[in-house]
Formats: C-alpha cells, sequence, structure tokens
C-alpha cells in the first residue's frame, strides 16, 4: 500500500475540471463515480485475474505480471501490446498532470500566493506561461533522472505519494468544516453531498494516517517521509504567514480615516 499509493492519485482533477464545465455538480459526480469504477476494473479485476492465471511463484512476475499473465493465455506480442498501453496511459497521465499543475498555478496567482505573470492567458484563454513553467518542471525532473536513476524516480514516487496523503488530509478536514458552516448559513449551495457524513470522512482520514505512519515504520520509503514533512511544514508556516500579513494589512485599512 505504501509503495503504490501514488498510483491512486488524481481523482482530484475531477473538480479542478469541473471548473471549466457547464454544469459543475453533475460533472463532478459524474467523474467521480466513473473514477470508483475504472479502479475497481484497471487495478482490483486486473489483479484478480492475474492471480488466477498465474501461479504466484512464478518467475515472470518480477517483470511484469501483466506480460505474464498474457503470455500464459498464449497472446503473442504480449510485451509489445503492454508496452503500447503503458505509454499511452504515461502520456495521458503526463496531460492531465500538466492540465492540473497549470490551472492550481493560475488559480494561486489570482489569489496572490504565486506571480502575477502566471496570469496571463492567449487569445483562447489558455494560461501559456504557467503550461511552460509545469512543462519545464517535468524536464528537469527527466533530466535528474537521467543523471541519478537509482534514487530520483524512486524519491519522486514516494514522495509524491506522502505529499498526495497530507493534501487528502487537509481536504477532508476542509470538508467537515466548510460543510458545517454551509448547513447552518447557506445549506441551498450544498448541491453535491458526500455519503455517511461524517462518518465516512473520519474513516478516510485516519485510513490515510494509517498510511502515513506506516510509511514511518517501511525502512525503504522512511527516508522520503521526511522531506515530505519538511516540505508540507513549509507550506502550512507559509500560509500561516501569507494570511496573517493580509489580515493586518485588512486591519489597518480599516483603522485609517478616509478622506473626503
Amino acid at each position: 500500500m505504501v509503495i503504490v499509493i501514488f498510483a491512486f492519485v488524481g481523482a482530484e482533477i475531477v473538480t479542478i475540471a469541473a471548473a471549466e464545465s457547464d454544469e459543475p455538480e453533475r460533472a463532478v459526480a459524474r467523474a467521480t463515480n466513473q473514477v470508483v469504477g475504472r479502479v475497481l476494473v484497471f487495478y482490483v479485476l486486473a489483479i484478480f485475474l492475474i492471480v488466477c492465471i498465474v501461479p504466484w511463484n512464478d518467475t515472470k512476475l518480477g517483470d511484469s505480471p501483466f506480460i505474464a499473465a498474457l503470455d500464459t493465455i498464449g497472446i503473442p506480442g504480449s510485451a509489445d501490446i503492454m508496452n503500447a498501453i503503458v505509454v499511452t496511459a504515461v502520456l495521458s497521465c503526463l496531460n492531465s498532470g500538466i492540465y492540473v499543475a497549470s490551472r492550481m498555478l493560475f488559480a494561486l496567482s489570482r489569489r496572490g500566493d504565486a506571480p502575477q505573470a502566471l496570469l496571463e492567458v492567449n487569445g483562447r484563454g489558455v494560461p501559456v506561461k504557467a503550461i511552460l513553467l509545469s512543462v519545464s518542471v517535468g524536464f528537469m525532473s527527466v533530466i535528474f533522472d537521467a543523471i541519478s536513476p537509482d534514487k530520483v524516480f524512486l524519491f519522486l514516487v514516494n514522495s509524491s505519494g506522502a505529499v498526495s496523503l497530507f493534501c487528502y488530509v487537509l481536504i477532508a478536514v476542509a470538508e467537515l468544516r466548510t460543510r458545517r458552516r454551509l448547513e447552518v448559513e447557506a445549506p441551498e449551495r450544498l448541491k453535491l453531498r458526500m455519503w455517511l457524513f461524517p462518518w465516512l470522512t473520519y474513516a478516510a482520514i485516519v485510513a490515510m494516517v494509517a498510511v502515513i505512519v506506516a510509511m514511518a515504520l517501511v525502512e525503504d520509503v522512511r527516508s522520503q517521509l521526511i522531506p515530505s514533512f519538511i516540505s508540507l511544514a513549509v507550506v502550512l508556516v507559509a500560509g500561516w504567514l501569507r494570511y496573517r500579513q493580509a489580515g493586518a494589512r485588512a486591519g489597518v485599512g480599516r483603522t485609517q480615516p478616509s478622506r473626503t
């Protein structure tokens, strides 16, 4: 679970894409249900079939469980088929990653948490500078992986899993506070409600915290957890200072006399 948690990350991008859709409530609900269905098919069902087809101690499993299963069935060119599928999946992840990164940079810039230059868009409304910055980070990651192939990829995989869990925990906590406030102040704004609230949210928080604790107990990923905690602390402190500064400016503005 600790090693593969990063593979399940990405469902949250449906909320970002929904902001550009005509019916965001319906789009989020439909996309979330599709994610659940795809996880059941491509993860749970696929692993179930592999276990049924290939013996657990088959040496071919070390290379690729999917190729081993296709070879056992007798499908010719199974390795080439899986390589084509993997490349297509990676390109799809790259496409969604660039989209989400550029939109998040744009949103942060609009709130004043990132350089204002990233707000610039072209004639079609595309944040070109934010996309170029995201792509540049991707190229740097590839270059670093070529320089140190045994460390960079493993670090990115493990650290991304931990950072994603931090984000998910914060999302769940925000959902608890926001929904309770909306139920009191503006219940009509709750267009899409979480199932079994608040107990399912609490269960999700407990499960994610359990995985983070497990990472601290697994020697192979423990070293990656420390930088993740450091990055989390930096972001939280920066956010606290940012909002404290904004609050101080707002207080000064209220106390200054108006000019006539």
